[in-house]
């Protein structure tokens, strides 16, 4: 389970960073997470939605203990990411779309790198990685090196790389970024059946399709602050939109209004 209370994610900017943000951006300080709460319960998908920006990375590099939180509290399976980092890491498993391998090694050798890292026996790795590379449709390029592999492929090892050690929480960030729809799929095959072992999974998209085929919980992200969280089917069955796609802009988009009109009335009130 993850457990995410009040949570604060805020970067001092050097000059240089200030001026790359813009003319309008007079402060020191940036937001990157403002104070957002969720929980991802086992045998469920959390579906994390939001635009490019929206701060769904800063959250999952935070769990994962890449990030500190500046504010609130993290824990996973009441393990607090701050205090037990090792011990968090140990229980979770975290793929992005952007990870970077050893070129120079086979998929087979990089998976029984990781095994090894985490202590894997010989016979559970053995078990292990024959049914990941089945599930995958990897055996064929099982032997090669990672630097002659496409990025559906690489993909692919990055996906065995991170459940080898068979984690309990499982952290799936923009995964299926810039995949054709082969390898996607056989990512969206891998979640369902890590749902249906029990484990906790959260999935950071800005596609709405995955989350349609995917979420049983859904939260909405938007500069850093959570404009919606609950289950899938309260969502749905509440939209003021026609389709998914159309909800989840109009919300957008009316956070953006309400922000404006704040803005306003503190312009109006100096």
């Amino acid at each position: 389970m993850i457990e995410v209370q009040n949570l604060t994610k805020t970067y001092t900017l050097s000059r240089q960073q200030k001026k790359e943000m813009g003319p309008q951006f007079t402060g020191d300080t940036l937001d990157a997470v403002e104070g957002i709460s969720f929980a991802c319960d086992p045998g469920r998908v959390y579906g994390l939605l939001g635009p490019n920006g929206a701060g769904k990375t800063t959250t999952l590099r935070i769990i994962a203990t890449m990030l500190e939180p500046t504010g609130g509290t993290v824990t996973v399976d009441s393990l607090d990411v701050t205090e037990q980092p090792q011990a968090v890491c140990e229980r979770i498993g975290f793929l992005t779309g952007s990870t970077g391998l050893y070129d120079r090694l086979t998929a087979t050798e990089l998976v029984r790198y990781y095994a090894d890292l985490h202590g894997v026996p010989e016979a559970e790795f053995e078990a292990r990685r024959e049914e990941l590379f089945t599930l995958l449709d990897m055996h064929d390029f099982a032997d090669r090196r990672i630097g002659t592999f496409s990025t559906g492929m690489r993909q692919k090892v990055s996906i065995v790389r991170t459940m080898i050690h068979d984690p309990e929480v499982i952290i799936f960030d923009e995964a299926t970024a810039g995949l054709d729809a082969i390898a996607a799929r056989s990512i969206m095959r891998l979640v369902r059946k890590s749902r249906d072992r029990g484990k906790t999974v959260l999935f950071s998209t800005h596609r709405m399709d995955e989350v349609n085929m995917l979420a049983d919980d859904l939260g909405i992200l938007h500069e850093g602050t959570l404009l919606y969280d609950g289950t899938y089917d309260d969502f749905t069955s509440t939209m003021a939109a026609d389709t998914f796609e159309d909800e989840f802009i109009r919300r957008i988009e009316e956070a953006d209004e309400a922000v404006v009109a704040t803005d306003g009335e503190v312009g109006s009130i100096a």
